[in-house]
């Protein structure tokens, strides 16, 4: 109980704003995801698990890196946005 709330309050900083955990938190659930799929397609395709785990086991850490990157750009133009709002109302 105490644990959920208080790593609610680290992921919901601001309402309608994603924290750094957040992206990372749902970063790994994205890449969770997408290295199974994946990992199913290269199986499909080559016929062969070891290859489909390599392909997966690879492609797992570029995409997490590149999706968290993703995440947080998009973050930093939201709060650009806002802040050019802000001016012309000033």
């Amino acid at each position: 109980m105490f644990l959920d709330q208080a790593l609610k309050k680290k992921i919901n900083l601001k309402e309608g704003k994603d924290s750094n955990l957040k992206s990372i938190l749902k970063s790994v659930s994205w890449r969770i995801l997408g290295t199974i799929d994946t990992i199913v397609i290269s199986y499909l395709v080559t016929g062969k698990l070891t290859m489909a785990v390599s392909i997966g086991s690879v492609e797992v850490v570029s995409k997490l890196l590149l999706y968290y990157l993703h995440e947080r750009v998009w973050e930093n133009i939201s709060k650009e946005k806002t802040h050019e709002t802000n001016k012309e109302f000033a």
